[in-house]
């Protein structure tokens, strides 16, 4: 078995998602496209305390770009709409050849296995709903749950949503609805044969079994070098299903073991490793990037213990509440509390917290460069430094 360093390892992840590899300073549509095929999976989350999560690993990698050019990828019309809302990582955008991929996983829902099972049995329970629903859909078009049902109306213990909620929720993982658009971030659901590319939709299917090592493939690629585990949370494969698609794989050829200096368990590339040269990036990532949401990779290669505290109550919070890990060369350097206070126009910078090895005046010039370059693709004119920022204040005087 072939080795690799841990900072070949860290390279080799860092190429694999994007970084480094081209100058910053905007990019249109089509670099938008190439750079989520790369990726294959941007996780949509719904918390704006910066922006919506799925528009920064694009900017992390490209730098400034039109949200609008955004948006047509994802929910624009005709030949402009190239990615698609699915269950992937977690709720997710796509490109075409995942969404087809993941046609198992929708049949899975249909039968109420594995993670779909209390949906499954909200379908079972309550077929008249589901069926209204549907009916909704097919006359009324594009339209989100608020359109169903009052807040008021609850669906005892399913999470406190509306039964027409649930009902949405559940044709959409079924797949006999998708994503049309969203009116701010709710989703609007309709017909996919309304939505999807003719296509898209008459291609023949894989077999489960074909998709699953093809997502594996993916994640291999978008990682770089990357353990079992790894590899299945890219998709959420279960154990099983990425053990069967990994030994296929090697059988084949197109998976190769590879032991990571420190990691106790074998990695896997796919194609002989070529780590390069040292990557040069400096990058504000989101918590739901990618490159960082397997917390135990991010430990592994980094050297970085990373937790959201969105959750947690401010007195126990030890970083901040939204807190953005800067990513500079090859270091996960520093994390940084930001907040986009759109009434007053500012980007404010609550908290910055330097990892041991610090940074020197480069690094938190590049660092204040970089929060200078977001709050203008905000469209912010001011930026805040608050008293735990403070490491930045010459460095953002400087910019």
């Amino acid at each position: 078995m072939e080795s690799l360093s841990l900072r070949e390892a860290r390279r080799l992840a860092l190429r694999a998602q994007g970084f480094g590899s081209q100058p910053k300073g905007g990019a249109g549509a089509a670099a938008l496209y190439r750079q989520a095929v790369r990726l294959n999976v941007l996780q949509i989350d719904s918390v704006n305390a910066l922006v919506r999560s799925h528009y920064l690993p694009l900017f992390s990698r490209l730098g400034r770009y039109a949200f609008a050019d955004f948006d047509a990828l994802a929910w624009g019309r005709g030949r402009k709409r190239q990615l698609y809302e699915c269950w992937a990582h977690e709720a997710s955008l796509v490109p075409a050849e995942v969404w087809a991929e993941l046609r198992w996983r929708r049949e899975q829902a249909r039968q109420g296995v594995g993670i779909y099972r209390q949906l499954a049995r909200f379908a079972v329970e309550q077929p008249q709903v589901v069926a209204q629903t549907l009916e909704a859909v097919v006359q009324r078009g594009a339209l989100g749950a608020g359109s169903l049902a009052k807040r008021a109306e609850q669906a005892g213990p399913w999470w406190d949503w509306s039964p027409g909620k649930l009902a949405l929720e559940w044709l959409f993982a079924a797949g006999e609805v998708t994503v049309a658009g969203r009116r701010g971030f709710e989703r609007l659901y309709d017909l996919p044969e309304r939505v999807l590319p003719a296509a898209l939709l008459a291609a023949p299917a894989p077999t489960p079994e074909a998709a699953r090592r093809a997502l594996l493939l993916r994640s291999a690629r978008a990682l770089g070098v990357a353990s079992e585990v790894q590899l299945r949370d890219y998709f959420r494969l279960s154990p099983a299903e990425a053990r069967q698609g990994i030994a296929e794989l090697q059988e084949e050829g197109s998976l190769q073991p590879i032991q990571v200096q420190g990691w106790s368990k074998p990695a896997y590339v796919v194609d002989t490793p070529n780590p390069g040269r040292p990557v040069q990036a400096a990058a504000l990532l989101s918590p739901f990037d990618s490159l960082v949401w397997e917390r135990e990779r991010t430990e592994q290669l980094f050297g970085f213990r990373y937790r959201l505290e969105i959750y947690t109550p401010a007195p126990k919070r030890v970083y901040g509440y939204y807190v953005l890990p800067f990513l500079y060369r090859e270091r996960l350097a520093a994390r940084v509390d930001l907040r986009a206070e759109r009434a007053q126009s500012r980007l404010a910078v609550h908290a910055v917290h330097l990892e041991p090895a610090g940074l020197d005046d480069e690094g938190l010039d590049a660092l204040a460069g970089q929060l200078r370059t977001l709050a203008d693709w905000l469209g912010l004119a001011d930026l805040q430094l608050h008293g735990p920022a403070d490491v930045l204040r010459e460095a953002v005087a400087r910019r």
